[in-house]
């Protein structure tokens, strides 16, 4: 899909510049105002620091006729992320791992005369399987004594939803979609078990802070920030730091992060599915692909394997977990795992509704994959087929699906508590849903199963 002409709809906070698109290719325009600062990046060895140690991507400068409107001092062209995802699609590791990087980041850029103007967990992007920092504009020349400014979102975006999903509830996260600028604190305060106060990274750094932003809401930013030396606030971010690391979250079982271990498939059986579903993939050739109810990526990284960007949505946060620490340690720049819920997917949010795009908004793709996904959506939801063969005729020209009939065991697990209401549910009147939308391209049965695998493409596919 082409992308829409002009500004960024999320890129208009900053007066140091924005993001625009002109003729398919994305630019941001740094103004005038933030000369000095852009200089002094460039000019004192921490953006090529930075972006050799995978931490910043990268960018290059443009003619500045190119810029969107008048005032501006530089246009550069970034580099492009494959997918844009949100903190609140992220699992406790890669939040972590988005906090550590911020961190890291701030030391450097002290090594250099700079500072975080901002820590927002929006400004880091999943790039070759490791957050990276993306907006080249938060960086600002470092005032001797002041304190460290985005101090409050750092703990806003970062340590308080980390210290909520490892001392309450790993499904905490998404109160990040709710507030956009991060948990408040005091929120975070009340949720945290008392047992918390013990700890003093956050007592100190989420229960008082919560406390002092009530107490001095209402003074002056002057009043309320006290000199830092440069000494004290490497001192803060150490402190920060220890504070991360000792945020732990163990993935613990969970209905479906163990599903691979107890499915019904023999040995034989499931690697006939996978070399089923490696030769589809070889058929479709797609560019990009999203494996909808992924669980741990075993059938994401046939994608994966082959160079292709791939998306592994997954409403299990401990199955999401186990699939990037996987992805972090096998070094798979190809793969991203998410938390979502396909029947309730991250919407646009923000002003407008447009500064974070929904998930629909980020396709279409090449290829969905829904390997043993239909028989949750049809009969644990009560989806028609219709209504998901709409959708996914939606999202890709191309598509790997499952159907589990109602005779195998894990849709018997699903019917086993609730009345069957779903006289539609077999391979006919899915095939003939699924006929609206796409034409079977390949149809194959499951050795040792009654389940159908089949490769479907898009009747009269996009044009994009």
């Amino acid at each position: 899909m082409t992308p829409a002409e002009g500004a960024v709809a999320g890129s208009f906070r900053d007066p140091s510049g924005f993001l625009f698109w002109r003729d398919g290719t994305l630019y941001r325009q740094i103004e005038s105002v933030y000369r000095e600062h852009y200089d002094r990046l460039m000019t004192s060895g921490l953006y090529r620091e930075l972006h050799d140690g995978g931490m910043l991507v990268g960018h290059e400068e443009c003619p500045v006729e190119r810029a969107a409107r008048p005032g501006a001092y530089k246009v550069i062209r970034p580099e492009m992320v494959p997918f844009v995802s949100y903190p609140y699609e992220w699992c406790f590791s890669q939040l972590r791992d988005a906090a550590r990087l911020t961190l890291a980041v701030q030391k450097k850029a002290l090594e250099h005369g700079m500072s975080l103007k901002d820590a927002s967990a929006y400004n880091v992007q999943f790039v070759d399987g490791r957050p990276q920092l993306i907006d080249t504009l938060s960086f600002e020349l470092y005032p001797e004594g002041r304190p460290w400014v985005a101090y409050r979102q750092f703990c806003q975006h970062f340590l308080a939803p980390l210290a909520l999903m490892a001392h309450r509830d790993v499904r905490l996260n998404p109160l990040s979609r709710i507030h956009l600028d991060g948990v408040p604190l005091d929120l975070a305060s009340a949720l945290l078990p008392a047992r918390t106060r013990l700890a003093f990274s956050l007592l100190s750094h989420v229960h008082l802070h919560a406390r002092s932003q009530q107490k001095y809401a209402d003074r002056p930013l002057q009043a309320r920030q006290r000199p830092m030396s440069r000494f004290a606030l490497r001192a803060l971010i150490d402190s920060l730091e220890s504070a991360v690391a000792k945020l732990r979250w163990h993935p613990r079982f969970s209905e479906w992060s163990e599903y691979y271990a107890h499915t019904n498939y023999s040995d034989q059986a499931a690697g006939v599915k996978k070399r089923r579903v490696d030769e589809f993939l070889g058929q479709a050739a797609p560019r990009r692909v999203w494996d909808l109810g992924a669980n741990t990526g075993e059938y994401s990284r046939l994608a994966s394997g082959r160079g292709i960007p791939t998306v592994a949505l997954d409403i299990d946060a401990a199955a999401v977990e186990k699939n990037y620490r996987r992805v972090r340690e096998e070094n798979d720049p190809f793969l991203l795992p998410l938390v979502g819920d396909l029947t309730n997917p991250s919407p646009g949010v923000g002003w407008e509704n447009r500064e974070r795009m929904s998930l629909l908004e980020r396709g279409p793709v090449d290829l969905v994959m829904a390997l043993a996904l239909v028989h949750h959506l049809a009969i644990s939801n009560n989806l028609p087929f219709g209504h998901i063969a709409r959708l996914f005729g939606r999202l890709a020209e191309f598509l790997i699906i499952e159907f589990i009939p109602k005779n195998d065991s894990q849709v018997g697990r699903l019917l086993a508590t609730r009345e069957d209401v779903f006289p539609t549910y077999h391979a006919e009147g899915f095939e003939a849903a699924f006929g609206e939308y796409f034409t079977v391209v390949r149809r194959e049965r499951v050795e040792q199963s009654d389940r159908l695998l089949y490769l479907m493409r898009r009747k009269n596919p996009r044009r994009d």
